[in-house]
């Protein structure tokens, strides 16, 4: 029987482990030594293949010379629940909470995405995104709009990192030219789609609209693509009333191979970049 795929807190947990134990300066054989286990057990804790006890995971982190009591009870409760899987999230009574799909996104270092409606959610401006949000019957106040808008934001923290993921996004012609909040929203958001553009870790491609027949026509997905390779590839699919995230090696080939197709169907990256200049002298 094939070992199962480890969960995205244990995945947490273990990259966190790792961070902390080079931080410190100690070796994986030091690591054992502390706790008194094989080095090999190590290697399957920090790798998420094992979990741990948390006297274990205490030992650890006091070795670490991790202080912070509420960093602490944060990977002690990312221990206790490391068995957990969660593909479905809710947050009020239909809406998608984006908890499972938030931790692939800080974790991940490569990040692909193909977006046939919508600008991606890490390039959204604020507007944008709340122009979204008011549009779904479910958000009743204005204030659980500035809560889901927030979290936006903080997603994208991620882009201002030294040393931030590679991100290549597909965007759909139409999510250009989508009169998302009427020209004063989608004028600042290509605009920023431009400014993003400059970055070297970001690629933009537009598949124009007189493509035809294509693989997008299944819709959007997230692709992430993690620095450990003990962890395999997720793909992620939102949908109304919650996200799913898939990672069996069959999945992910296929999603992997259908965004390779899309990225040769678009316009290359300047061509793309022109395109969007287009439309925003167009609005």
């Amino acid at each position: 029987m094939a070992e199962p795929r480890p969960t995205i807190r244990r995945r947490r947990l273990a990259a966190t482990l790792v961070r902390l134990r080079e931080a410190a300066g100690k070796s994986p054989e030091e690591a054992a030594d502390r706790i008194g286990c094989h080095r090999s057990k190590i290697s399957r804790i920090e790798n998420a293949r094992l979990g741990m006890s948390l006297g274990e995971l205490r030992d650890l982190l006091m070795f670490y010379e991790v202080e912070d009591p509420r960093f602490v009870e944060d990977l002690l409760s990312l221990a206790r629940r490391g068995g957990e899987r969660g593909w479905t999230r809710n947050l009020g009574a239909t809406l998608p909470s984006y908890a499972d799909h938030i931790d692939y996104e800080q974790t991940a270092d490569y990040i692909r995405s193909y977006q046939p409606l919508l600008i991606a959610g890490l390039f959204q401006t604020p507007d944008y995104a709340r122009t979204l949000y008011r549009a779904n019957p479910e958000m009743l106040s204005s204030k659980r709009v500035d809560v889901f808008v927030d979290t936006r934001m903080h997603r994208q923290e991620v882009l201002e990192r030294d040393e931030p993921p590679r991100i290549c996004v597909i965007e759909g012609e139409a999510a250009l030219r989508s009169q998302v909040g009427g020209k004063e929203v989608m004028g600042p958001q290509l605009d920023h789609l431009l400014d993003l553009a400059e970055r070297p870790s970001i690629e933009i491609q537009v598949l124009p609209l007189g493509t035809g027949a294509h693989v997008g026509l299944i819709g959007a997905f997230v692709m992430f693509g993690f620095p450990t390779p003990a962890f395999s590839d997720v793909v992620c699919i939102e949908h109304v009333t919650g996200t799913l995230h898939m990672e069996t090696p069959e999945e992910t080939r296929s999603y992997t191979l259908a965004f390779d197709t899309l990225r040769s169907a678009a316009l290359g990256p300047a061509a793309s970049l022109d395109l969007i200049r287009q439309v925003r002298r167009e609005l």
